[in-house]
């Protein structure tokens, strides 16, 4: 069974077979109290699936982009639970699942697609996804009125953790490897605005 968990919006927490059926998700919008809540979420969702945590073979973790606080609490709730069952853990971007909650919404559209999600300050994170792939071909931060173009848009406020495990299971079918083991941060943990995404190991 994956585990999937995401804190670089609110609080998403779901489990998924590894066939792809999602059996449990539970999903907060606060983006100011992760750390209370992704433990508990963590709990729910292993009783409504009637999963014990040794059921649980692979962890995907949602790595950004985000802000530094919030993601690091997820990341952190993913690193913990894969090493204590010995599971494996799965470094997924945060917008993947985005971009396959959208492709699934809409399996006629054709062309590159645009992820946005709110990095605060007045900017967006943004990653493109072109037609047929399923890693970013590009993640950025841009001002509103200076997004780039792209066939579609999907603006969202919020990260489904059952889709980013339906997009690492799409990966594996595919042959494709996991991510970096690396967060992708909106900004430092001091606030300093950047140019862009700033990838941490750690």
């Amino acid at each position: 069974m994956l585990l999937a968990i995401d804190t670089s919006a609110g609080t998403d927490v779901a489990i998924v077979t590894p066939h792809g059926r999602v059996l449990a998700e539970r999903r907060t919008a606060d983006t100011r109290h992760h750390a209370e809540v992704v433990g508990v979420a963590i709990a729910e969702v292993l009783a409504e699936a009637g999963l014990s945590p040794q059921h649980v073979t692979q962890v995907v973790g949602g790595m950004g982009p985000g802000p530094f606080t919030g993601l690091r609490v997820g990341v952190a709730a993913a690193r913990t639970f894969a090493f204590a069952r010995a599971a494996r853990f799965i470094p997924m971007p945060s917008h993947d699942a985005a971009a396959h909650e959208w492709r699934a919404e809409h399996p006629e559209a054709a062309g590159d697609l645009l992820v946005t999600t709110d990095a605060r300050r007045g900017e967006l994170a943004c990653s493109r996804y072109e037609q047929g792939l399923l890693v970013a071909s590009s993640s950025e931060l841009h001002r509103p009125n200076a997004v780039p173009a792209a066939d579609h848009r999907f603006d969202t406020r919020t990260i489904s953790a059952a889709h980013l495990a339906l997009a690492w299971l799409d990966r594996e079918v595919q042959g494709l490897e996991a991510e970096a083991n690396t967060i992708l941060y909106l900004r430092g943990a001091d606030a300093v605005p950047s140019n862009g995404p700033k990838r941490v190991t750690g």
